[in-house]
């Protein structure tokens, strides 16, 4: 058995596989959401780790797990989200801030000013955004009191969710080639952390964490940690990645979307970094020994998210699958648009001043239809991340790879494919993200080869466009109307 622990931005998923892929036990709980500010997001790390161990002994009692039975651990992760903790106490010394906080932004803009975003992009493939985890580690280092002093002296360091995760495991801090070149600190070519980054954001290099290769081992498991269980940490990899690996995207030009708080377009780009245009990030997909695999992303902020929104913020759908119902319970969209840019909007426009907005209201505007607008904003957002990314790759998708929660929703994956204009292919196992961590862990361990990764991927499902061009072309315009409203906001 492998166990994969996807810690995810709302809740904790562990499931367990067997050596042939197959799912046999698993657990999901959530935790709190801290929004202190607008704008601002954050984790409370003791509560995850406290909710993480849980769900890991439910899905393991789940499966049925002997002593002995467990072969390794792999673990995947939201990525960028920020931990700070004592490493000889555990101590968390402030809550994480999540990927989606913005409260860097004016940083992110000062530093752009001062001529640094080429440096930034050529050397880490990202922009200079607050979504990403440098100027969060930074604004730390300088509003927690003592903080900068404890990281210069080794008395704090450092970690994504996943090295968090890992050294509550196994008592180390390192993460993978992945997590680490989501920070703005990493060189990608180079493939370690860059003094000149780090001295740009006042981050004391002996702070962050050793970057190991996504595959191989991170440590042991203490039996307090894990039930009892002591085994290899063998496999980690941020949560786009570790999908794109569970989407058996091994090969240059294959690519995949994960829905879930946000979305996610990868494309495997092979050995080589490729330079992203605008409105895209080069990321590392995974490292193997000494190679490294990169990737094409496109990065959309807020689509699950919205329709958790819909549930905690508003009170009009008691879950998520409500939605389903209600979107087809309409014949058109009546107009209405819903531009879900909570926390500014990703991919391709970089924008993290644009807010959320709704267009098209009259007094026979219902909940139906907020619903509808929601679920058509996931997909809105999936074509223009998509269409970025053929113009940059020069290569037009043949079909999209679709995973995560959202493609549960049957109306959702229809109408996906009908705005996009290409099948929507659902595999057997929606949550590939955490069939990848256990993929990843399982190859790391030894238990299989990547070909056995390839050899047992499956397809659940296809969705055939069905929409014809002129109505596709319609609501695509009117929805790119009501971006530049939402971006337009401030002026307006």
């Amino acid at each position: 058995m492998i166990l994969a622990i996807d810690q995810g931005t709302t809740g904790t998923t562990c499931l367990v596989f067997d050596t042939d892929g197959e799912l046999q036990g698993r657990a999901y709980r959530e935790f709190t959401q801290h929004f202190p500010k607008p704008g601002w997001v954050e984790h409370d790390i003791a509560e995850i780790w406290s909710v993480t161990h849980a769900v890991a002994g439910e899905a393991l009692e789940d499966a049925g797990v002997a002593h002995g039975e467990l072969q390794a651990v792999g673990i995947t992760n939201q990525r960028e989200t920020v931990c700070v903790w004592d490493p000889s106490t555990g101590e968390p010394l402030h809550r994480a801030l999540v990927w989606q906080d913005r409260r860097t932004a004016g940083r992110c803009d000062e530093l752009r000013l001062h001529g640094h975003e080429a440096m930034v992009r050529t050397r880490t493939g990202l922009v200079l955004d607050p979504y990403f985890s440098g100027t969060k580690i930074e604004w730390l280092l300088r509003n927690v009191d003592g903080l900068a002093q404890r990281a210069a002296e080794g008395r704090a360091v450092f970690g994504t969710i996943d090295s968090w995760i890992t050294f509550k495991l196994t008592g180390e801090h390192v993460t993978d080639r992945s997590n680490a070149s989501r920070t703005l600190l990493y060189d990608i070519a180079r493939g370690e952390w860059d003094e000149e980054l780090c001295a740009m954001l006042s981050v004391p290099p002996r702070s962050l964490p050793e970057v190991l290769p996504s595959i191989g081992t991170f440590g042991t498991t203490r039996a307090e940690a894990l039930h009892g269980h002591e085994v290899p940490v063998a496999g980690v990899a941020g949560d786009q990645q570790a999908a794109l690996y569970g989407q058996a995207c091994l090969d240059p030009g294959m690519g995949k979307n994960t829905y879930g708080t946000g979305s996610f377009v990868l494309m495997n780009s092979g050995a080589a970094p490729p330079l992203a245009p605008p409105g895209l990030l080069t990321t590392v997909a995974w490292g193997i020994g000494q190679r490294t695999v990169y990737a094409l992303e496109a990065a959309i902020f807020v689509t699950g998210a919205a329709v958790q929104w819909l549930r905690d913020g508003l009170g009009i759908i008691e879950q998520a699958s409500d939605t389903e119902a209600l979107a087809a319970s309409l014949d058109s969209n009546d107009g209405v648009y819903l531009v879900p840019a909570l926390t500014g909007l990703g991919s391709p426009h970089w924008d993290p001043y644009a807010r959320g907005t709704i267009v098209g209201l009259t007094r026979g505007t219902g909940r139906a239809h907020l619903a509808r607008a929601t679920l058509e904003a996931i997909a809105y957002q999936t074509v223009d991340a998509v269409r970025a990314m053929e113009a940059a790759s020069g290569m037009p998708l043949t079909e999209l790879k679709a995973d995560g929660g959202a493609t549960a929703n049957a109306w959702l994956m229809q109408f996906q494919s009908d705005i996009l204009g290409v099948p929507v292919v659902v595999p057997e196992v929606p949550e590939t993200t955490a069939l990848g961590a256990a993929l990843l862990a399982g190859v790391g361990a030894g238990v299989f080869s990547q070909q056995h990764v390839v050899e047992h991927w499956r397809e659940r499902s296809r969705y055939e466009p069905r929409m014809n061009e002129d109505e596709r072309a319609s609501l695509l315009h009117d929805w790119q109307r009501a971006v530049g409203r939402s971006r337009g906001w401030i002026q307006a």
